[in-house]
């Protein structure tokens, strides 16, 4: 597939997901109720099927998780002017959270039920400028480690002809979830 074909491809796959996920509760929290019982990969596939809020971070930066499997998560953005830093390049902050939001999102697949993670060390390389000339670009997350107390992943953030334009690896630690207060 050449670059002109993935990215209409990827467009195509970004309009279905959408589409769904404004049909459903939209950008928020879910209920604890919602999330009761549910492995990291349950919760993350009851937000693709739009059954539970989606991250409103989505939305503010425009990006959106497109896929997720166990240790694997992917998230596609639209590098837009209103991500422009003052030199006219994309904010080095919008790559991050995306990145983070790939690896993040990865190593919650592989959450049991009653644990969670947070993230304690992100460490972002950004190896190309990128412009809104791009018109997507897809964060990639796979989990390298998962253990007890800590995980580690690592993500790419490629555009649609293969480009790289920046790399980043995490650091998670890994807890049980405190009971619930009534």
């Amino acid at each position: 597939m050449n670059a002109m074909e993935q990215l209409a491809a990827w467009i195509a796959e970004e309009e279905t997901i959408a589409e769904r996920l404004n049909a459903g509760p939209g950008p928020g929290l879910a209920r604890p109720e919602q999330l009761a019982g549910k492995t990291g990969l349950e919760m993350m596939e009851a937000m693709l099927r739009a059954e539970i809020p989606y991250a409103a971070i989505a939305r503010t930066l425009d990006f959106l998780l497109i896929s997720v499997a166990p240790g694997r998560a992917v998230f596609q953005g639209t590098p837009l002017p209103r991500h422009l830093n003052p030199l006219g390049t994309i904010h080095g902050g919008w790559f991050a959270t995306l990145l983070d939001s790939a690896l993040g999102c990865a190593v919650h697949t592989m959450m049991p039920a009653g644990r969670a993670y947070t993230t304690a060390e992100l460490g972002v390389n950004l190896v190309k400028a990128l412009t809104p000339k791009v018109p997507r670009v897809r964060a990639e997350g796979k989990v390298i480690h998962c253990g007890r107390q800590l995980a580690t992943a690592e993500a790419r953030l490629v555009g649609a002809d293969g480009t790289l334009y920046a790399h980043a690896t995490t650091t998670c630690l890994v807890f049980d979830i405190p009971p619930r207060r009534e």
